[in-house]
């Protein structure tokens, strides 16, 4: 898979490419890409953002701007590039980034992060140049970068080679193996501690009362979930 982030902090990315899966994924072909959109800028001073039409505060990406840095990186008009591959952009009220959305991903050949900041994007970089905006949550953060690495390391540790065993991303939480609940408790020794003692079907070796218990802690997690309880 290549992957390009277009941010206004590539170095932000150095550290989450050393991360063990991360360079696993890399050192097997893949490509993680940081293109400084400061650095094709076609205004003066490196100025990336403007005022909003209509008032208010903050600043907002410019379209010309991620044209420029677009159009400099691929050598293609911005607006056909989506049909190449995908061009996400990282905001907010985008679709939310969930383990369905996280499969899709990890099955294109490529992919296109774009970073907002400030404000956040003018709204023709979304409707021209974005195939898909997504949100890692319904919350604000002070710009995408930090959204890019959830999106990637979500993605990334689903490629071959990630982990150290294929089958540790294959039934986590929410994945299609665990039909889209979330993961079962989990329990390494000591088998008691303080008086508080592994379930006993654990230690049992009866490898389909485990599968069972296992499913149904996984249906009550899910169950507690919908009703908007924490996990315990």
């Amino acid at each position: 898979m290549n992957v390009d982030v277009f941010t206004l902090f590539p170095e932000w990315f150095e550290w989450f490419s050393s991360q063990r899966h991360v360079s696993n994924v890399l050192a097997a072909g893949s490509s993680l890409e940081c293109v400084n959109v400061r650095e094709h800028t076609p205004l003066s001073g490196g100025q990336v953002d403007d005022t909003p039409f209509g008032g208010g505060a903050g600043m907002v990406l410019r379209v010309d701007v991620l044209d420029s840095a677009l159009r400099a990186h691929y050598g293609v008009d911005p607006v056909l590039l989506r049909e190449r591959r995908r061009v996400i952009a990282l905001a907010p009220g985008g679709r939310l980034l969930d383990d369905r959305l996280v499969d899709e991903l990890a099955g294109e050949p490529a992919l296109t992060l774009l970073c907002g900041r400030y404000e956040g994007f003018d709204e023709r970089i979304l409707e021209h140049f974005a195939s898909d905006v997504v949100s890692i949550g319904r919350y604000v953060l002070s710009g995408g970068e930090l959204a890019a690495m959830v999106l990637c390391d979500a993605v990334m540790r689903k490629l071959p080679g990630a982990l150290g065993h294929e089958e540790s991303a294959a039934e986590e939480s929410f994945s299609v193996a665990l039909e889209g609940q979330p993961e079962y408790p989990h329990y390494t020794r000591p088998a008691e501690y303080r008086g508080w003692r592994v379930p006993e079907v654990l230690l049992s070796g009866h490898h389909a009362r485990v599968e069972q218990w296992r499913r149904e802690r996984s249906r009550e997690r899910g169950l507690d979930l919908a009703r908007g309880r924490s996990q315990g």
